[in-house]
């Protein structure tokens, strides 16, 4: 009996990886009700100190200024696959007998006794079907379940040239850290499930989505006397923190192009060995125009 992908294959295994896509998620709520509703929590933004400060004294709004305002798109990614093997193997089913039981014949056959069990020798015939989601934060490149509330709210797709654009206007456009090829290799391995077979008819693994989410934030910092504080604002929950930061240093910067999914044929044999990709994601809108004359639909 063996295990896996080390079974006997009368088909090598086929990964398919979906054409990856950015989508920007659409804001449910503008710069200025966003401001409005980061105001009331600037005093909480400084800390203890200076909430315990406020109750004896009510700080005055003139105390504090608004030195610094942010949209920006935070990025997070999203797998989504589908594995399929088909298999056979070959099993024993033994049978416990009554202790009185002297002869057994099954079919019009005798079978031996050994140890009061008739073992009947047959040979299956298996398909198993699984389905997984990740969603990652494209800044620590750690899972995060939570993300899921997210896919709930209207997108948009989009390309580096709108990204481009956005940044132009003002908006940091936050650049993922992880990349999708490290991502699309871990989901692979991951889809891949330990089996006992003896010989695998086919093992299919669709990566169905490799998608790269943009969510809107909003973030103000303020500023008290000497000291400075930032209240970050979720555009689609409408979530409030005072423990987020700002990512200035994007603002107006030009994305690099391929920071999609690159991982071709021979990444994913180094990778698997003996698996077939049978579909190559292309990167659209995101080559430089030159290279994207010559780019090839799979």
């Amino acid at each position: 009996m063996h295990r896996g992908r080390f079974a006997q294959h009368a088909l090598p295994m086929d990964v398919e990886i979906a054409e990856e896509r950015i989508l920007v998620l659409t804001d449910r709520f503008g710069a200025h009700e966003a401001e409005g509703r980061a105001w009331p929590m600037r005093l909480q933004a400084f800390g203890t100190m200076a909430k315990m400060a406020g109750l004896l004294a009510r700080p005055k709004d003139d105390e504090f200024e608004v030195t610094y305002r942010e949209k920006r798109l935070q990025p997070f990614w999203r797998l989504a696959s589908h594995a399929t093997c088909v298999y056979e193997r070959g099993r024993d089913y033994p049978i416990t007998l009554a202790p009185e039981v002297q002869r057994v014949a099954i079919d019009g056959q005798d079978r031996p006794i050994a140890a009061h069990k008739v073992t009947l020798h047959g040979y299956e015939s298996c398909r198993e079907e699984t389905r997984r989601q990740v969603l990652v934060d494209g800044l620590t490149g750690e899972e995060d379940p939570t993300l899921a509330a997210y896919l709930d709210f209207a997108a948009a797709p989009a390309d580096a040239e709108h990204l481009a654009q956005l940044n132009a206007d003002k908006v940091v456009v936050v650049p993922p850290q992880v990349r999708a090829s490290g991502l699309v290799r871990e989901a692979v391995a991951k889809s891949i499930g330990a089996i006992e077979a003896d010989k695998v008819l086919e093992e299919t693994v669709r990566l169905e989505a490799v998608d790269l989410y943009y969510r809107p934030v909003y973030a103000f910092r303020f500023r008290r006397g000497s000291k400075e504080a930032v209240v970050e604002f979720d555009a689609l929950t409408g979530a409030l923190s005072t423990t987020g930061s700002t990512f200035e240093q994007h603002l107006g910067k030009v994305l690099e192009p391929k920071f999609l999914l690159d991982i071709g044929a021979e990444a994913a044999n180094v990778f698997i060995p003996g698996a077939t990709v049978v579909k190559l994601a292309i990167v659209k809108g995101l080559e430089l125009s030159e290279k994207r004359k010559g780019a090839k639909t799979p």
